[in-house]
Parts: C-alpha cells; sequence; structure tokens
C-alpha cells in the first residue's frame, strides 16, 4: 500500500539527476549535430546525449580498430595524393570490420537523439522537481551559473579540463586520459616544440600520423561538449530556482501594496530586481535572518520574451541558438585538413592544423552570424531581469533590507511610493 502511494506521488519523468559524478540531463538537441559527431569519431555524439557507456565503448572501439586497419593513415596518403601507398598500409580484414559499427554510431547517434528530444518534452510538462545539491562523503556537487566561454577556454587549453570545470567528473576523467595518451602517441608535444622552433621537417618526422589525425576531432568535441554543457547547465539552474521562488515565496497571504494614504506604523514595500544566481537566495534568507517573515517576501521569476539574440551565450543570458555548433563542426574539419596537408606544405602538420582550425571556426561563425541575421538584431551586454522580489517591511527597517539587497548584487532597489 505503502509502495503504491510513493509511485503515484514520485515523477515519472525528471529533467534532470544530481549525482557527486555530475549534473545528467535531458535537453533539447540537434540530431543532425549529433550525428555528425558521431561521424567525427564514434562515440563523442552519445556522450553528448550523455550517454556515457553506449559512448566510451564506440570511443573505444574507434580507437582500436582505427589503429588495427591504420585508416587514418590510408585517409592520409589518399588526401594527398599517394593512392597507391594508401593501399598499401590499409588493412583490408580490419576495415571490413570498421564499416558496419561506425555506420551504426551515426544512426543510433540520430536515433537516440530525437528519441531524447520527445522525451525531454514530457518531462519539461511534467516539471517535476529535482534536488539541487548532493554532498556525499567523497563529493558535492550542486547547481550553478557559469561561463560557458570559460568552459570552452579551459577545454582549449587542455581538453577535459572544461568538463571539469563544470563537474561532469565521468566525461572529464574519460576525455583526459584518453587526450593523454593520444598526445604521447601521436608525439604531438616534441612536433609543437619544433614547429614553434621553426624546424617544420623535424616536426614532420616526429609526429605519427595514425595517432595524429585524431586530435582536431576529439580537441574539439572537447571544447564544444564544455561550452554546451554549460549552457544547459545555466538554464537548468534557473528553471529549478524559479521553480523554488514560486514554491516557497508565492504565499496567498501576502499583502499586495495598494494606493492609500499612508499613516503612522504603516508598513513599506521594497522592490528589487535580481537575476538568477545563488546571491538572490542569499539575499532572501539574509533578509529573513534580520526579522522580515518569509510571508512578507514575494518573488516573482520573470519569463523571457523572444530576446533579440545575443552573440554569445553567457552565465547571465543564452538564447537556446548556440552559435557554437557549426564553428566547431567546420573548425573541426579545416583542422583536420590543415593537419594532411601539412605533410606536403612548408609549415608542418601543426601550424597548419591551427591555421585550419581558425579558418573553420571563423568560416563557421561568419555563417552562423549571416544565417540568423545576428549583426542587425544583435544586442547591447546587460543583465536583464529575471526575478522580482516585493518585500513588506517596517520604515525601521527600510535601510537594513536595501543594504542587504545591494551587497548580494540586487540590480535595481527602489521603495515603492503608493501616495
Amino acid at each position: 500500500m505503502n509502495k503504491d502511494i510513493m509511485n503515484r506521488f514520485s515523477p515519472r519523468r525528471q529533467k534532470a539527476y544530481v549525482s557527486i559524478f555530475g549534473t545528467t540531463q535531458l535537453h533539447l538537441r540537434n540530431p543532425y549535430v549529433i550525428a555528425w559527431w558521431s561521424a567525427a569519431f564514434p562515440g563523442a555524439g552519445h556522450m553528448l546525449l550523455s550517454k556515457y557507456l553506449r559512448g566510451f565503448l564506440l570511443f573505444l572501439w574507434e580507437v582500436i580498430v582505427n589503429i588495427q586497419s591504420n585508416l587514418n593513415l590510408a585517409i592520409l596518403y589518399s588526401f594527398i595524393g599517394r593512392f597507391d601507398r594508401a593501399k598499401e598500409v590499409l588493412d583490408t580484414q580490419w576495415l571490413l570490420l570498421y564499416i558496419a559499427t561506425y555506420i551504426f554510431a551515426i544512426w543510433d547517434g540520430y536515433r537516440t537523439a530525437a528519441d531524447i528530444n520527445n522525451y525531454y518534452v514530457l518531462a519539461a510538462r511534467e516539471d517535476a522537481q529535482i534536488t539541487p545539491q548532493i554532498v556525499s562523503a567523497m563529493e558535492i556537487n550542486y547547481l550553478d551559473k557559469r561561463k560557458p566561454l570559460v568552459a570552452a577556454g579551459w577545454s582549449f587549453i587542455m581538453p577535459g579540463l572544461g568538463q571539469l570545470y563544470i563537474h561532469r567528473i565521468v566525461t572529464a576523467a574519460f576525455i583526459l586520459i584518453w587526450w593523454i595518451v593520444i598526445m604521447y602517441f601521436s608525439k604531438l608535444l616534441p612536433a609543437i616544440h619544433a614547429s614553434f622552433l621553426g624546424n617544420f621537417q623535424e616536426a614532420k618526422s616526429i609526429v605519427d600520423p595514425q595517432w595524429l589525425l585524431n586530435i582536431p576531432s576529439v580537441y574539439m568535441f572537447a571544447i564544444y561538449d564544455a561550452y554546451v554543457n554549460t549552457v544547459e547547465n545555466n538554464k537548468l539552474f534557473e528553471w529549478e530556482q524559479s521553480k523554488f521562488l514560486k514554491r516557497d515565496y508565492q504565499s496567498q497571504n501576502f499583502p499586495m501594496p495598494k494606493r492609500r494614504k499612508k499613516s503612522e506604523g504603516d508598513p513599506v514595500y521594497i522592490i528589487s530586481t535580481f537575476e538568477h544566481s545563488v546571491y538572490l537566495e542569499m539575499a532572501i534568507t539574509a533578509i529573513q535572518m534580520k526579522g522580515i517573515p518569509k510571508e512578507d517576501i514575494f518573488a516573482v521569476p520573470m519569463d523571457k520574451r523572444g530576446e533579440d539574440r545575443v552573440l554569445f551565450d553567457s552565465m547571465h543570458f543564452s538564447d537556446g541558438l548556440s552559435l557554437f555548433d557549426l564553428p566547431a563542426i567546420l573548425g573541426a574539419i579545416f583542422m583536420l585538413f590543415g593537419t594532411i596537408y601539412g605533410f606536403i606544405l612548408k609549415w608542418g602538420p601543426i601550424w597548419w592544423a591551427l591555421i585550419g582550425l581558425a579558418f573553420g571556426f571563423s568560416l563557421g561563425l561568419i555563417i552562423k552570424l549571416i544565417i540568423t541575421k545576428k549583426y542587425s538584431n544583435r544586442q547591447e551586454k546587460y543583465r536583464a531581469t529575471e526575478v522580482v522580489l516585493i518585500i513588506q517591511c517596517k520604515e525601521t527597517q527600510l535601510e537594513t533590507v536595501k543594504d542587504t539587497l545591494w551587497s548580494h548584487y540586487a540590480l535595481g532597489v527602489r521603495k515603492l511610493d503608493l501616495e
């Protein structure tokens, strides 16, 4: 009987799950983007979907079978016109084993993304509460707002660090370990050293092309994954905080301000605006500790209209239409081409890979800007009002409440004058 009651009131579908290993969440994704990352490196698309076990299995399969078949080496020789050499190095037996699973990874990535989108819609409609924080003997994890460009920047410096920044421990460990393995066997660091010293021929002779051609896909995937998941974590934080404020700070007994003749002893009202952040909750609880009852605080999370889209998602705003998709894809493609043709061009694979990355990313950004008309609709950078607080207090408490709000980074504070 008790079990039936618990099942009846427990949520059927949740948007997210917070654990010591990270935050796993459902959110809308473009199935074509997932399919592309699965094509770039099998397993990457599934990791973007938080399908870790399937993603890790496909990733390991790609590394093992690709190495055994010498596929990357054959690709290199094919693109530089040495077709006979490509045939010689290619292991046909391993190549035939490669094909079916490679196609499956792309197909399954697309199919799974489409399915998860449907389940996200159902979870969003159910709107079930989630636990925003978990504390264990080993780790602490909590929902918070972080900067997407900082996450991408750390992964740019060292793939995996961006995932650590947003507490995706499992993905971070996997990417860090495999990035070290790929760097070691490709001889990337000695080649970088030689390239920066101008010893281009030495750089070409040092690197192992079979391992080196893995780098563009893995590198750009790490950056893209860190950026996108930071954006989505920020949205999840805002959604969860809005539910908390509506549930706990919208009392039906709250005395809404009315225009009337003021008399001595009447309460005063303070209006304050905030963005979604932990400082908002700290401000509310600090005010309560100063003697303002919970029932005298009314919080109104604002619904966002279709704002003009901003150039880059930030911890303060995300339009949900990331500019990062196409730049990351083209950056990976042109970085690969730069690496390949760098073996026959003067500056070597390292410099041409960086040139390809810069060119591809810039091209993708320009195309995305044109498609979404960012130049004409771009809004100025500012922190939008996301939550409005209405606080009833005594006249003697007015300055204390205002100081508390300002000290917790309120966007605006004003006493409501109804006379």
